[in-house]
């Protein structure tokens, strides 16, 4: 009768650690990929620039101070990797991100203001591992904001412009957000009222 030999202290270790290795390698793998493989898609949020104040006008322009946001903008983000840009279709979202549209040589995709979970789907699918600004209203804004993070934002009040919401999506995992003040400072926290409903 031919009899094999037990294996070895020594081949069992060898197993035993080759076991190990493998089982490491696959959690430093995986964790690679669950960790900088995914897409991360970057939304900056704001609200339009200041307007000219017109009660029998329900579209105005920018007003001076406005414009003078619209440019800070456009010089704030000019090197940040913008691929696309969407404001809604009154007048003051499309003015305040047409320098930035302009320096980059991008379109502005309009899209309507009552719309925001439709924008939110948009660029959950579209757009995914872009970095993406989006002009919006002082309800809007909070809204798409939420949309995006889950989080619980209230209406900005009607005298602020200077609110930015950076949202980092992460392919698993809770979206961040970074909300900041930019530009000029506003007048804070007066108005609650809106135009867009």
């Amino acid at each position: 009768m031919d009899q094999t030999p037990e294996p070895t202290t020594r081949t069992r270790t060898i197993f035993v650690f080759s076991l190990l290795a493998l089982v490491f390698a696959a959690v430093v793998l995986f964790g690679y990929f669950a960790t900088f493989a995914r897409p991360v898609t970057t939304v900056i949020v704001v609200r339009h620039a200041e307007k000219n104040i017109q009660s029998d006008n329900p579209d105005p322009d920018l007003s001076p101070a406005g414009q003078v946001r619209a440019q800070e903008i456009a010089r704030e983000f000019a090197e940040s990797g913008i691929q696309a840009i969407y404001a809604t279709q009154y007048r003051r979202t499309q003015q305040t991100v047409a320098p930035l549209a302009n320096r980059l040589g991008l379109p502005i995709t309009s899209i309507d203001a009552k719309q925001s979970e439709e924008l939110t789907r948009r660029i959950l699918s579209s757009n995914r591992g872009q970095t993406v600004f989006v002009a919006g209203h002082n309800n809007t804004v909070p809204e798409i904001v939420n949309l995006l993070s889950g989080e619980k934002f209230p209406l900005i009040p009607e005298s602020e412009y200077d609110n930015m919401f950076i949202v980092t999506i992460y392919r698993f995992g809770k979206a961040k957000v970074l909300r900041i003040k930019y530009g000029p400072a506003s007048t804070q926290g007066i108005g609650s009222g809106t135009m867009i409903k």
